[in-house]
This record gives structure tokens, sequence and C-alpha cells, in this order.
């Protein structure tokens, strides 16, 4: 008796499941409209087929969409990095060059204002003054470098 009920009862409802037909119409603006039910005539009867769907292979296509989503990602990710390790590198190299520039440039100041420069020797003692010529290529040498660090600044 329950499978009788159960065999009618499927029946009941794969009767009901089938597709009805599917008419199109146009409103005012002249936009489709799709419905079972027109509301005015001439109303067009539309063809509609429908299949299986297959799990597996909607799996398959699932899965293959995600992994390209993960390698894009991951390829996204490591654009990123690489991008912000250049503009770090490069704020390091202009941090580093200003700071070179202000060294160069207070060096070439002392030098300028001292009246005698010195090299030091072989012990923290012992230093070797230099004559006018030695200064003046020490001085001109300064110039070099702190033109060289300062350039664009």
């Amino acid at each position: 008796m329950q499978k009788l009920l159960l065999l009618v009862a499927s029946l009941v409802v794969l009767g009901s499941a089938q597709a009805s037909e599917v008419f199109v119409t146009r409103d005012a603006q002249g936009r489709p409209i799709y419905t079972d039910r027109p509301e005015s005539l001439p109303a067009q009867r539309v063809n509609v087929a429908t299949k299986q769907t297959d799990t597996v292979e909607v799996q398959q296509q699932h899965d293959g969409a995600m992994k390209s989503y993960a390698e894009a990602d991951k390829a996204r990710a490591e654009a990123a990095k690489k991008s912000a390790d250049v503009q770090q590198a490069t704020e390091l190299s202009a941090a580093d060059k200003a700071k070179r520039c202000q060294e160069s440039r207070t060096r070439y100041q002392n030098m300028m204002n001292a009246r005698r420069l010195y090299e030091p020797g072989s012990t923290p003692d012992e230093r070797r003054y230099l004559d006018s010529n030695e200064i003046d290529a020490a001085r001109e040498n300064a110039k070099k470098v702190m033109d060289e660090f300062c350039a664009g600044q």
C-alpha cells in the first residue's frame, strides 16, 4: 500500500514539474516580456528546450575555474609584493642619497671654513698637515663629491 501511494505521489509530482508553454510579448516601450500567461494578444510562443545537467561535468568546470582564480590571485599577490619591494628600494635609495648629500655638504662646508687641513697618520696621535696646493685639491674634490651626491636636489 505504501509503495502504491509513493508511486502515485511521485507521478503527481513529475506531472506537475513539467514545463508549460512560454510566451513572449512586448510592453509599451518595446521590451520583451517572457511569461507562461500572456496578458495581451498577440503573444508569440517560444520553444524552450531543457536537458539534464551533468553534475560531474559541472563540478569539473567549477574546480577548473576555482583553480584558475587561485592562480590569478597568486600572480596578483606576487606582482603586488614585487611592486612594493621596488617601491621600498626606491624610497631607501632616495633616503640614502639624501643622507649622503647632507654628509658631503657638511664635509665641504667644514673644509671651506677650516684654515688648516690634515691627514691622519699611522697612529691616532700622528697627523700630516696639508700644504696650500693639497688643501685646494681636497676642497675641489669635496666639491665634486657634494655635486655628485646632491645632483637634482
